[in-house]
Order: C-alpha cells, then sequence, then structure tokens
C-alpha cells in the first residue's frame, strides 16, 4: 500500500535468479496451476493463494521484475481454471531507482464478469498484486501488502463466477501501486469502457493482519455509501469500523488517496476502501504468510463479498450520489 512517503526501493531486475539464499529454498514451484487442488475448500484455496502469492520464489514481486511476472501468471492461470479470459494491459513505469535506469513495463490484469441486469454499468474491484522486491539482500514478500488482497479478490471473482450479480464486475489486478497507484491511474486514463458507467470501485489493500479491526473508508467523501455499508453485517471475526477519510485525519492518516482507489476518486468514482491500520510488518521483511489471521482474513473478504452484494442490489443501475 502506498501511504506513507517512501525511501528508494531497490527493484532488481536480475535479482530473481539470486534470491533463493535470502530466507529460504522454495519447496515447489509456484506459479502453476496445479499448487491449488481443483476440490480445495474455498476458505483453503484462498489461505493457497496467498502462500502463493507471498512466497519466496516470487521475490517479493516488484514491478518489472521476473517475480512480479510469475505473481501475474498466477493470476491468470487462476483466472483461467474459472473459464475467464484475462486481458493484460501494459504501462511505462520510471521507477527513478538509478539514474541511468531503463522505464520498467507495469502489467494489469483485468477481467470482466457480465452483469444479468445492467451489462454496461460496472462496479469495478481492485488489489494490486506487486510489492517492494528484493533489498539488500532481503525478500519483501508482502503477505498483508498485497498478497492478501489479490489472493482475496481471486476468491470473490470464484465467487461471482458462480453467481453473477446484476451490475458487471471489472476485476483489476494492478501492478506498479507501490510508488505511485501508477496500475490504477492507467486504468484511469485509459478505462475500457466509459468512466461515467463506473458505479463504483472497491479496493482491497492489506486485508489479512492479526487484527479485529477491518477499516472501511469512503463513505465521509461519498456519504450515500454510509447506509448501504451499514446495512452489512460484517463476517466473524471482523469489526467494521468507518474512517481514515475526514478532512480531520492528517498525513498516513488520511487514506482517501493511499492506494489504488484514490485515481477512481479523483475521476469522480465512488469508492470503498478496505484494509488494515498499519501495522510493526508495514513495508518490512517481515511481513510473511505466518503473520496473517487466517480467521479474521476469510471474515475480511466475506465481509468485502457482502457489502458488493449490497452494492448491486441497491445501486440499480445508478451512482450512488455527489460526494463532497
Amino acid at each position: 500500500m502506498f501511504r506513507l512517503p517512501r525511501v528508494p526501493v531497490l527493484l532488481l531486475a536480475g535479482a530473481f535468479p539470486l534470491f533463493a539464499g535470502c530466507r529460504s529454498e522454495p519447496s515447489e514451484p509456484a506459479a502453476t496451476d496445479s499448487v491449488v487442488a481443483a476440490d480445495s475448500a474455498p476458505g483453503d484455496r484462498l489461505m493457497r493463494d496467498l502462500e502463493v502469492l507471498a512466497h519466496d520464489s516470487m521475490a517479493g514481486r516488484a514491478v518489472g521484475t521476473e517475480g512480479g511476472r510469475l505473481a501475474r501468471d498466477y493470476i491468470v492461470a487462476q483466472l483461467r481454471s474459472m473459464g475467464l479470459e484475462p486481458a493484460l494491459d501494459t504501462f511505462a513505469v520510471n521507477t527513478s531507482v538509478e539514474p541511468d535506469s531503463e522505464p520498467r513495463e507495469g502489467v494489469n490484469v483485468r477481467v470482466t464478469l457480465p452483469g444479468t441486469t445492467h451489462a454496461d454499468r460496472y462496479i469495478v474491484t481492485t488489489a494490486h498484486y506487486d510489492h517492494l522486491g528484493v533489498r539488500e539482500g532481503e525478500v519483501y514478500n508482502g503477505a498483508d501488502d498485497n498478497a492478501s488482497g489479490t489472493a482475496g479478490l481471486l476468491s470473490l471473482v470464484r465467487g461471482w463466477v458462480d453467481t453473477p450479480t446484476e451490475h458487471s464486475i471489472i476485476a483489476l489486478f494492478t501492478d506498479a501501486e507501490e510508488g505511485g497507484l501508477r496500475g490504477a491511474r492507467h486504468f484511469v486514463d485509459e478505462p475500457p469502457v466509459p468512466i461515467e458507467h463506473l458505479l463504483l470501485a472497491v479496493n482491497l489493500d492489506m486485508v489479512g493482519h492479526s487484527s479485529s479491526e477491518l477499516w472501511v473508508a469512503g463513505t465521509w467523501p461519498w456519504p450515500s455509501l454510509r447506509p448501504l455499508v451499514e446495512a452489512v453485517e460484517p463476517a466473524e471475526p471482523v469489526a467494521l469500523r468507518f474512517g481514515h477519510d475526514t478532512p480531520e485525519d492528517q498525513g498516513a492518516d488520511n487514506w482517501v488517496m493511499a492506494s489504488d482507489h484514490g485515481p477512481f476518486h479523483r475521476a469522480g468514482v465512488p469508492f470503498l476502501y478496505f484494509g488494515v491500520a498499519d501495522h510493526p510488518d508495514y513495508h518490512r521483511p517481515t511481513d510473511d504468510v505466518a503473520t496473517i489471521d487466517p480467521a479474521f482474513f476469510r471474515g475480511a473478504i466475506e465481509t468485502v463479498r457482502r457489502v458488493v452484494a449490497r452494492a448491486d442490489s441497491d445501486l440499480d443501475g445508478e451512482r450512488s450520489g455527489p460526494g463532497r
């Protein structure tokens, strides 16, 4: 997640073959369809996707690296296993890591699930799959930030394939969120559908770290969304909290532009952002799968599913109302 000013991140284009000794030798190939059993229970599959995406073999999933490509290949393979054919949208990323560095290629993965009633009106759901890569010989696996949101969005897509929504869903897995929200900005700058047809943006970023509190931002700048969210009963053991989106929230406590929902908000698209508060493992090499609370993680994704379902039934082809 892009919440605070960043120190320069060392993105090693050739680091992938070198990372194995940074923590542990990978026990199996990470980016294949076969790693998730077809008969896995949904909750097990959610955790398995998280484990794969936050594995050392992904080398921290930095934009423009082999690890980022492996993560992207895994996402694409999972979508294809659902019978979907995702689109890949590329864009240039100037990392500014070195004075003579070449621009890297960012790649968004998106798929559209047609709605049953309002096929030309869309709820866009986002999660960034990139993270910080390898720094000073350590892999930044980003289990919470944001393998959790990526695995969660894959889980939601599986549910929508089985039970189609009234509005069309765009599931957008963004690249290059870290350091500038560039994948989301690229989507908003070159949308595949008219921007006015986007009724709501729902962003998942850091939704799995051990906590009882899941924060939702967006209801202050878009006040008509608050009753929609309040009508939803959070799944156990999640306590849903509103905030981090008012003028009184200063600096890092204001999340309105902190992640991929920001470019949508700036373009006039109402948004809801779901995430946990910053924690000691945020943007550190300790952000590993062991820090994820499976019960909370499953409850967070189920809570988001319920909110999207409520929005799908309430919006009826129209945006929720003007923002502040």
